[in-house]
């Protein structure tokens, strides 16, 4: 006669609390940025970025740009008055280096088009080989719990987009979350190239996107800012779109 095989209630509560010790461990490497949620393939998305602020203090940009990244955008302007603290040092000594180097505008809800755009401008000097500005479209302090009405917002993004290509000569990109491209975007301005951000999960949207930051917890050596993490980007092509695309920046 065979015998049963039966687990018993010890072998249970072990299982169950190793289960849960794996899963604890795995969450914490998770918000430490050990381990990352997305893990794009290399093979299909070959060219690697970041983009930074002053939250990464100081930057050693010949450290950062050998660690596996072609590109970096760099946090320039915010509304219509605010300079970040670190942008003319992150763009000088950026450009130095093999990387393709682009800036970025954080939008304001608060602000009229036409002063965010000339104060990007004014701070923002355009150089041979440059990648095409961006602005950065996303909720910040109140905005998410009570967002702005849709057509004034898209009237000013479409605004300010306008006035940084006229004067640059490039087609600006917009840079969302998947919230705000859901509420102001979808199916409005597809002229403009996307920058989407979903840190857990592939990007969701009708209409293809250009760069994904798919991380917003990746560690690299060469900053020594209050912010030990860094967020990590791909682009949407291989190397010779990534070629096309950067073309458009040759004066």
């Amino acid at each position: 006669m065979k015998k049963s095989f039966r687990i018993g209630p010890r072998a249970v509560l072990a299982f169950i609390c190793i289960g849960v010790v794996l899963t604890a461990s795995y969450g914490y490497g998770v918000l430490q940025g050990w381990f990352l949620l997305n893990n794009p393939s290399r093979e299909q998305y070959p060219i690697r970025g970041v983009d930074v602020s002053h939250y990464q203090g100081d930057i050693d940009w010949e450290v950062l740009s050998r660690q596996d990244i072609r590109f970096a955008y760099i946090k320039a302007t915010e509304g219509s008055s605010h300079t970040d603290e670190r942008f003319r040092e992150n763009w000088d000594h950026a450009a130095d280096t093999e990387l393709k180097v682009g800036a970025y505008h954080f939008f304001s809800f608060d602000s009229p088009a036409e002063t965010q755009a000339g104060h990007f401008i004014e701070t923002v000097q355009a150089f041979d080989g440059m990648l095409p500005p961006v602005v950065d479209f996303e909720f910040y302090g109140d905005k998410q719990a009570s967002p702005p009405p849709v057509e004034p917002t898209v009237q000013q993004l479409w605004a300010m987009l306008g006035k940084l290509e006229q004067h640059y000569g490039m087609t600006p990109i917009l840079y969302a979350t998947e919230e705000t491209y859901r509420m102001y975007l979808e199916g409005r301005l597809d002229g403009y190239p996307l920058w989407i951000r979903n840190v857990t999960g592939r990007p969701d949207t009708d209409r293809d996107w250009l760069f994904w930051q798919y991380s917003n917890r990746g560690r690299l050596d060469g900053y020594t800012g209050d912010e030990r993490f860094i967020d990590l980007n791909v682009f949407a092509g291989d190397e010779a779109r990534w070629a096309g695309f950067t073309e458009a920046g040759r004066r």
